[in-house]
């Protein structure tokens, strides 16, 4: 995925997009569009966060 793809589902609050993250459901909770980074949540449990290059995220 590229930062302008991981932006656009960010900043999509009417729709729920699939995002996952080495096969694991992830939830995008910040996109850091300089760096090329996304903080994600893994899973159900808010206090499980990674920050990972955006490149690393598949849609679907």
């Amino acid at each position: 995925m590229d930062v302008k793809r991981a932006l656009e589902i960010y900043t999509d609050k009417n729709s729920t997009i699939e995002v996952k993250l080495e096969g694991q459901p992830v939830w995008i909770e910040n996109v850091d569009e300089v760096n090329g980074m996304a903080t994600v949540q893994v899973g159900s449990r808010p206090t499980n966060t990674h920050t990972v290059k955006v490149e690393r995220l598949q849609e679907g």
